[in-house]
C-alpha cells in the first residue's frame, strides 16, 4: 500500500512576513535656496548607481520645481492623479540618472494648505508606490507649513539640508525643534551644503546639536540626536549643472560635489 501524501503544514494563525517596502526619506530644509532639490535628485541618482530602485516624489505641492531641475515637461502630474483625471502609473516618469519621478503641478493654490482630502490622497500615493521601490525620496517644501510637516510625517527618516549661512542654520534649528515636538523625531539626519572648507559641515552640525541640547532636549523624554551624513562643498560645477538642467551625477560625476553626494548615499545605505 502506498503511503498517504503528506499534508502541507498549516498556516492558520501564523503571520505572514510583511511585504517589501521602500525606505522613505523626506529631504527638507528650514529655508529655500539651500540646494534641497539638488540634493534630492542627485542623491536619487547616486542611489540608482548603487543598484537601488528609486522614486523621487515632488512633495512641494503647489510650488513644485522638480520638473525644472530634471528638465522634464510632464503632461500628467500629481494634480491629475488627485483629481482622478489620470492613473498613478501614467504619472510616474523615467528621469535622467536611472530613477523615476512623480511630479507635482506648480502654482496650484488649492495645495497651499493640507486639507483632509489632499492628506488622504498623498498618503494613498505614498502607500501605493512604496512596495514598488527600494527607496522613495520625498522632496518637500522648505519651512514648517502644514503641507511640509505632513509630507515629512510620512517618511521613515528625515534629512535636513542646511548651509553654513546663519539664517539657514537658524531656520534649520526651528525645523528640527518642530519635528521633535510634533513628530517625536529623536534622530534627524543632516547634510551641510555649500561648505567652503574641510570640517565645516561637522562644525555646523555640532553647533546645531549644542543649540538643540540647550533649548529642545531638556523638555523631551528622548533627546534629539543629529547625525551628520556628509558635507557637500561649494562647487562651480553645481551652478553649471543647474543652469543646464542636468544632473551633476550625470554631467560631472567626478566633481567634488558629486563625489560628496555619492558619499552621502553610501552613508544613507549603511
Amino acid at each position: 500500500m502506498s503511503a498517504a501524501p503528506s499534508k502541507a503544514p498549516s498556516t492558520a494563525g501564523k503571520k505572514r512576513p510583511p511585504p517589501a517596502r521602500a525606505r522613505i526619506t523626506a529631504v527638507t530644509s528650514g529655508k529655500g535656496g539651500v540646494g534641497k532639490t539638488f540634493i534630492s535628485v542627485n542623491l536619487a541618482a547616486a542611489l540608482a548607481r548603487q543598484g537601488r530602485r528609486v522614486l523621487v516624489l515632488d512633495a512641494d505641492l503647489g510650488l513644485a520645481n522638480l520638473d525644472v531641475m530634471l528638465d522634464l515637461a510632464p503632461k500628467i502630474t500629481l494634480h491629475d492623479v488627485f483629481t482622478g483625471k489620470s492613473s498613478l502609473e501614467d504619472a510616474i516618469l523615467p528621469a535622467p540618472g536611472g530613477f523615476s519621478a512623480l511630479l507635482a503641478g506648480s502654482g496650484m493654490v488649492e495645495y497651499s494648505r493640507m486639507t483632509p482630502e489632499v492628506r488622504d490622497q498623498l498618503l494613498q500615493v505614498v502607500d501605493t508606490v512604496a512596495p514598488r521601490y527600494d527607496h522613495v525620496i520625498l522632496d518637500t517644501g522648505a519651512g514648517i507649513s502644514d503641507v511640509v510637516l505632513y509630507a515629512v510625517s510620512l517618511a521613515d527618516e528625515v534629512l535636513v539640508v542646511v548651509t553654513p549661512e546663519p539664517t539657514s542654520m537658524t531656520d534649520a534649528y526651528a525645523t528640527i525643534k518642530v519635528l521633535a515636538s510634533t513628530q517625536a523625531r529623536s534622530l534627524v539626519k543632516v547634510v551641510v551644503n555649500q561648505t567652503r572648507r574641510h570640517g565645516e559641515g561637522r562644525a555646523v552640525c555640532l553647533q546645531l546639536q549644542q543649540v538643540v541640547d540647550r533649548f529642545v532636549n531638556p523638555g523631551l523624554a528622548t533627546p534629539v540626536r543629529l547625525d551628520l551624513m556628509g558635507q557637500v562643498p561649494l562647487d562651480i560645477a553645481v551652478r553649471d549643472s543647474v543652469l543646464r538642467r542636468q544632473l551633476l551625477m550625470e554631467s560631472l560625476p567626478g566633481s567634488p560635489a558629486a563625489l560628496a553626494v555619492s558619499a552621502v548615499a553610501t552613508r544613507l545605505l549603511d
